[in-house]
């Protein structure tokens, strides 16, 4: 899915929502865990019941991967029941050595070899272009940068002065360099707030995929002030605003209710900004 073809389904659903799609066995309804796959079975039933709403799904790998092998299995049945007018990401921030790299690119882009073809995947860049670009290398696939995060830690490097700014400025100065806005998206955490006015004069025409929103307290409002361009721009994601609204029976039902509320603000908001 390119960027025109992600504008249109955000015009087409008047919502730039992304459902994280990050469960834990845990605290999914009980009356699940009678299904062969009870993880599989919840995300089956959350992405019915929210498709429509939203225009991404996001999940987290490590809520997989900490699964081993029954995890991965559940993994590449999530990806492939997603609709395919959905823009998919695979949530596992990688980052590492080139040829190491190329391994992760093909675990989450190559369907022959690994089961699965995500459209995009979170990587972080803090080892540099050769360990960014063979993810660079798959036609038609997005890489979605760490660059302003919102976690308690952020700020021991991503706001270390640098000569030419933050830390946080220069992954996005250096890194529009590798490939355009057309390739590569940024991470900004809903917390940061009015620091997108900054974001955006750094990387004008880029989507933000932004983690915060809900649960986390990040104001939508504020992000969609500072953050929105001409394109709309943003993906927020929520994910336990939405996948735990409901602990019964009737949890998916509850979830498309969290997902409504998010999307009628959100085609609010792109009906101000004249975008649909």
């Amino acid at each position: 899915m390119n960027k025109k073809q992600l504008f249109e389904q955000i015009q087409s659903k008047k919502s730039f929502l992304c459902v994280g799609l990050d469960p834990v066995l845990e605290n999914i309804p009980k009356h699940l865990l009678k299904e062969e796959d009870p993880i599989f079975e919840f995300n089956r039933q959350i992405i019915d019941a929210t498709k429509d709403l939203c225009v991404a799904y996001k999940p987290n790998t490590a809520f997989y991967e900490s699964r081993g092998l029954k995890g991965w299995e559940t993994l590449i049945k999530t990806w492939a029941y997603m609709p395919e007018d959905i823009f998919t990401i695979a949530d596992a921030k990688r980052g590492d050595i080139g040829n190491t790299s190329a391994m992760y690119a093909d675990a989450f882009f190559n369907l022959e070899q690994s089961g699965m073809s995500f459209d995009s995947i979170t990587v972080a860049p803090y080892m540099g272009k050769d360990s960014v670009s063979p993810f660079l290398t798959h036609k038609d696939k997005w890489v979605i940068l760490l660059a302003a995060t919102s976690n308690e830690g952020h700020h021991d490097f991503q706001l270390l002065e640098t000569p030419e700014g933050k830390l946080y400025e220069q992954v996005i100065k250096v890194s529009s360099e590798w490939a355009d806005s057309e390739r590569l998206m940024y991470v900004v955490g809903a917390t940061r707030g009015s620091e997108f006015a900054n974001i955006r004069r750094l990387a004008p025409d880029s989507f933000l995929l932004v983690p915060g929103v809900g649960a986390q307290g990040g104001s939508l409002a504020e992000v969609c002030e500072f953050g929105l361009n001409d394109h709309c721009g943003l993906l927020v994601n929520s994910a336990r605003g939405i996948i735990y609204a409901g602990k019964g029976e009737d949890f998916a039902e509850k979830a498309r209710e969290e997902a409504l509320k998010l999307q009628q603000e959100m085609q609010g908001i792109l009906e101000k900004a004249g975008l649909i």
